[in-house]
């Protein structure tokens, strides 16, 4: 009896079956049968599958969730905690600011090049023996002949011609032989000569790429040089109690401290040298900036989450608790850091850039003022004191409700006033397109770019103030910006030249703005500025404009005139004839 069978197999389950009968059409029936068994049981499978992994993923969704709230509720107590140790965390770290700290003593980060090695070369072959050339006088290459070849001559002669042959066969494996040394060779000079030339310019690349290294490393070596001396010019400068480097001094610890990102940490601060007293503008955090949220919980009833907030009166007590301490910690830190002695007391005026519930306008009301002794401030503990009771301790002014943005008069102002001001004028009304600002009186090109640049600050509420005519190369102009994130103090200097502006002038702006502890310094030309300058000027608080920034200034206001160098020259040169 014949037996049929046949296997079958499924990839899904990987499972297999071979079915076996003596009917081919029963076992095709019994295949098809237990292939739908399989895929029943495959979709099944991937039924019950599909059910688990979602009842996995809700699962693993519902404790993400959970996990989720209670991090963002981790975070929410932790910006609580945070607002609660303003003042112990400065008072835990201590540090005062390390002027070697200062210094850049990064390494040069590119690596030096690698020099290529030495090309390795392949043994040259060995000379070829020109002596085991085939020499037809050679006893091999001359027939011998017996008794017989001389009387038969057929045989004698092909003794001869099997000698030529033989011969000219080992004279053509000898050539053979010698045109193959000569390709081998020829293949090695070709092989040397790549080597060499790949060597060469391999040699060339790395030696390019070794000066450029070379020179960028001197070059950050020397920019770190500089960005040494400039720091310990300004370390000397502290401790000689030049005012505009102790305000510097002063700042850089302010702004060094470490505030909630949300925090404006702004300063102005002005140090009056007669009184050794630093009068310090301190923008504060808004009501807005302090933390709200209490906790939060997700629901998984409702599958959301609920957040809790702290109410208006808990939030009012957390910021009149933490302006408090901000104004005892600016304090602990400006007397901690006091190195050079230069500060017998400190004005803190605390404001805060917020909105007119009332008008609707933007306002900065100062809304508590301390003027505090060294002497005074030095012996209270800090970490025992309550900040408000400490604050009134102190004769501090303030509304006993800070949230209120109450504003109050400042114990002392920061003046303004600098007695190099003068009076200015106006000089812009009168230009046309025949005014040549390149041969323009120096005083008058010097009120120009003053009013200038007080229509562009006056935008933002700025001012500017032109100072006393020297002609000395110091500050023609002081500009002062109020908006609280980018504002300050900017130095402006004015140079009617008609001849390139190289980078002495640009380091003496540099250094007036370091002496005069201003923001930024602006530089106009009715000329334009050499290479060196604008790579002095690179990475520096300092802005360079050309005769062309100067006439584009002028037309964003409504005014013309032009520039023309040659034409300067020679009107100044006659003039000075006269």
């Amino acid at each position: 009896m014949n037996m049929y069978e046949m296997r079958i197999n499924h990839d899904g389950l990987n499972k297999f079956r071979v079915i076996r009968g003596n009917d081919p059409s029963a076992v095709q029936e019994k295949a098809e049968a237990q292939s739908r068994a399989w895929d029943e049981m495959w979709i099944k499978n991937k039924v019950a599958n599909a059910k688990r992994a979602e009842k996995e993923r809700k699962a693993l969704d519902k404790e993400s969730k959970i996990r989720l709230a209670a991090e963002q509720t981790a975070e929410a107590e932790a910006a609580v905690v945070q607002l609660d140790q303003v003042l112990l965390s400065a008072i835990q770290k201590g540090d005062l600011i390390d002027w070697e700290s200062l210094e850049d003593k990064s390494v040069f980060p590119k690596p030096r090049p690698v020099e290529p090695p030495k090309p390795v070369y392949a043994e040259k072959p060995l000379p070829f023996d020109m002596s085991f050339k085939p020499n037809p006088h050679e006893k091999q290459f001359q027939p011998h002949f017996d008794f017989f070849d001389r009387f038969l001559s057929g045989k004698k002669q092909r003794k001869i011609v099997e000698t030529r042959e033989k011969y000219a066969h080992a004279l053509q494996g000898w050539k053979r032989r010698l045109q193959e040394y000569k390709e081998l060779v020829c293949r090695h000079n070709e092989v040397v000569s790549k080597v060499a030339q790949l060597h060469k310019e391999s040699s060339k690349t790395y030696k390019g790429a070794l000066r450029r290294w070379e020179s960028e490393k001197a070059q950050f070596l020397s920019d770190q040089e500089r960005q040494h001396q400039e720091v310990q010019a300004k370390k000397k400068s502290y401790f000689d109690l030049l005012p505009s480097a102790i305000v510097e001094y002063c700042e850089m610890v302010l702004l060094a401290s470490e505030y909630p990102t949300a925090f404006p940490q702004s300063v102005e601060p002005e140090y009056i040298s007669s009184s050794k007293t630093l009068v310090v503008d301190y923008f504060l955090p808004g009501l807005e900036d302090i933390p709200s949220v209490k906790f939060i919980r997700y629901v998984q009833s409702q599958d959301r989450y609920v957040t809790t907030s702290f109410s208006g009166p808990q939030i009012a007590k957390l910021y009149d608790d933490v302006i408090y301490k901000i104004v005892l910690r600016t304090l602990y830190e400006l007397f901690g850091a006091d190195r050079a002695n230069a500060l017998e007391s400190v004005v803190f005026n605390g404001i805060v850039d917020s909105i007119d519930k009332a008008t609707g306008q933007r306002v900065k009301p100062c809304i508590l003022s301390l003027h505090v002794s060294k002497s005074e401030f030095t012996p209270i503990d800090l970490t025992l004191v309550d900040p408000k009771a400490c604050f009134k301790k102190l004769k501090g002014v303030g509304s006993s409700k800070l949230h209120s943005m109450t504003p109050v008069a400042p114990v002392m102002q920061i003046s303004r006033e600098d007695k190099r001001f003068v009076p200015s004028y106006g000089v812009a009304q009168d230009l046309d397109d025949s005014v040549n600002l390149a041969a323009m009186d120096w005083e008058d090109f010097e009120h120009l770019i003053r009013e200038l640049f007080e229509k562009e600050f006056s935008v933002n509420g700025g001012e500017v103030r032109v100072t006393q005519a020297s002609r000395d190369g110091g500050v023609d102009a002081v500009a002062f910006d109020p908006d609280p994130i980018r504002g300050g103090k900017i130095v402006i200097q004015a140079k009617r030249y008609t001849n390139v502006v190289g980078v002495s002038a640009v380091r003496d702006l540099f250094g007036t703005v370091m002496n005069e502890g201003a923001l930024k310094g602006i530089l106009v030309t009715t000329s334009n500025y050499g290479p060196d300058a604008f790579e002095f000027a690179k990475g520096k608080p300092l802005t360079l404009l050309d005769g062309g920034n100067l006439l584009h200034l002028l037309g964003k206001h409504g005014h013309r005139a032009r520039i023309n160098i040659r034409e300067a020259k020679t009107f100044l040169a006659q003039r000075d004839k006269s």
